[in-house]
């Protein structure tokens, strides 16, 4: 099973990305930013919750990010391919409780980081913000969610660099050159 970890700062690309593996790939993806706003959406106790802590620009904490996890890992069908984890795991506890989840089923993950230098991402997002509608998108906000990541997520990436499951991308390319880097590591990784 081909279970990849896409990191990277708010705005790198990991949904773009996730599609393109998915397309090519037909893992299952799990956006977690996707099933937060889902969640916010549909308005419940825990929408509300998770709104307001979102639109301070800050994470959701870390046991509920895990039992969201854990409850989705449950869900897989036998003949899944793998799994792309797009904004999990953001925090070190995360990256640890995944790890042990995973092996539990017997499998593992490698996290490959979209590397992007920092005034394209809030280029990035704020041109998002236009048309995309999400509130987080919004300069004040996305400093915030910069300073955030750099804090609590960017150390994810060294957890998996020691465990020897790590890959860096040049994020700074043609969504098209970034995808054939991501494309380069996934054929190493399916033999």
């Amino acid at each position: 099973m081909l279970n990849i970890i896409l990191c990277g700062a708010p705005g790198s690309g990991k949904g773009t990305q996730s599609d393109f593996i998915v397309e090519k790939y037909g893992l299952s993806h799990l956006s977690t930013g996707d099933v937060l706003r889902a969640e916010i959406k549909a308005g419940t106790p825990l929408g509300k919750e998770i709104d307001a802590i979102i639109s301070k620009g800050q994470l959701v904490s870390d046991d509920k990010m895990i039992a969201l996890i854990e409850h989705f890992l449950d869900s897989l069908s036998k003949d899944c391919k793998g799994v792309i984890f797009d904004g999990f795991p953001r925090t070190v506890a995360q990256a640890e409780a995944l790890t042990a989840m995973l092996a539990k089923r017997n499998m593992s993950a490698t996290l490959i980081d979209l590397m992007v230098e920092e005034q394209s991402l809030i280029e990035r997002m704020i041109n998002r913000g236009k048309t995309s509608g999400r509130a987080d998108d919004n300069l004040e906000t996305i400093k915030q969610r910069l300073q955030v990541f750099h804090r609590q997520t960017a150390p994810v990436a060294d957890f998996y660099l020691e465990q020897r499951n790590y890959f860096a991308i040049n994020g700074n390319k043609s969504m098209q050159q970034v995808f054939a880097q991501i494309d380069n590591i996934l054929q190493i990784l399916k033999h």
